[in-house]
């Protein structure tokens, strides 16, 4: 039996003696053994915290996966090991911090959406899908949307919505008659849809064609915002908060499509935490409503669709408003 075989069976059974000595005599802390789990794995789904933080420390990855897309933090959730659950989440948060600090350094100003902006796209009933039969919206999003357009209209006045694809969020925007409704959608094939089935001749609705980052200059400050794009990266979206301060009236309220990580639960709370402290920093709090999606999602939805974008039983709603007014 090999180091990494031996450090497998010491994270099993919870021997941090036996762990601490194989991982100082340089056994493969990312080792993979025949059930494709890791040493971290074994140690997280058994719930031996000290062997998980000291794999940590040692520089295990944290967002492994396994052959059944398992991460070390799924078997520490899935049976119920707080502690090291939360050493993996932490761990997690901290290296996401420390790796879009990097992603900011090395792309600054880059252009993520260009392709999909040039690319075609193909309309139906249920989907909106690009060139690549990837989905760009889909009808199941719904009664998500409904939720998203409920919180930011909650106080009335002027919204500001990022993204229209079919237009479901917009749609549930105008049934609460907001005072002026502005929409800013990038692709261009989108716009003429949207010019075509009559929202631009809605008496309170202003549509803006372009990518937001290029249309700042248009915008006002509103009381409520959503945001949803295609094509963007997280990145992206810590761009878009940075400039909430000047856009979202005191007493606003904020929301966005919380499709983070939506194939892995683990990953996908690591990035809930991450964007919420990451708002928190500008001044905001956020909370996260749970919403259960499991009957919406059956393998017919997917039909003809490339990649299944989410594919958790609870879709995280987010409301976020400023701290001072939140108190």
């Amino acid at each position: 039996m090999d180091d990494g075989e031996l450090l497998c069976e010491a994270a099993r059974s919870g021997d941090t003696e036996k762990a601490n000595t194989l991982i100082e005599a340089g056994a493969e802390v990312s080792f993979f053994d025949g059930d494709g789990l890791t040493p971290l794995m074994h140690a997280a789904k058994h719930g031996h915290a000290a062997v998980v933080k000291r794999l940590l420390e040692a520089g295990a990855p944290w967002n492994a996966l396994s052959p059944s897309n398992l991460s070390a933090g799924d078997f520490a959730m899935d049976s119920g090991h707080q502690d090291a659950f939360d050493l993996l989440l932490n761990a997690g948060i901290q290296a996401e911090l420390i790796l879009g600090t990097i992603a900011r350094r090395a792309n600054p100003g880059g252009d993520p959406n260009g392709d999909y902006l040039e690319d075609r796209v193909s309309f139906s009933e249920d989907k909106l899908m690009d060139s690549e039969s990837k989905a760009v919206m889909m009808a199941w999003e719904k009664p998500l949307m409904e939720a998203h357009a409920k919180a930011v209209c909650s106080g009335g006045g002027h919204i500001l919505n990022i993204g229209f694809g079919m237009g479901l969020v917009d749609t549930a925007i105008q049934q609460y008659a907001p005072v002026a409704h502005t929409i800013v959608e990038a692709h261009p094939e989108v716009y003429d849809r949207m010019l075509r089935s009559g929202w631009g001749e809605k008496e309170n609705v202003k549509i803006i064609l372009g990518r937001w980052q290029d249309v700042l200059p248009q915008l006002e400050s509103y009381d409520g915002i959503f945001f949803d794009t295609y094509g963007e990266y997280y990145e992206d979206m810590r761009e878009f908060h940075q400039q909430l301060p000047s856009l979202l009236k005191p007493g606003g309220i904020y929301s966005f499509f919380n499709g983070l990580c939506g194939g892995n639960a683990f990953f996908h709370v690591v990035y809930c935490q991450l964007v919420s402290l990451e708002l928190e920093s500008l001044g905001y709090s956020t909370q996260l409503i749970p919403l259960p999606v499991k009957d919406c999602l059956g393998e017919e939805v997917w039909k003809g669709v490339k990649h299944k974008y989410w594919q958790l039983d609870t879709y995280y709603l987010p409301v976020c408003q400023s701290i001072q007014d939140s108190e």
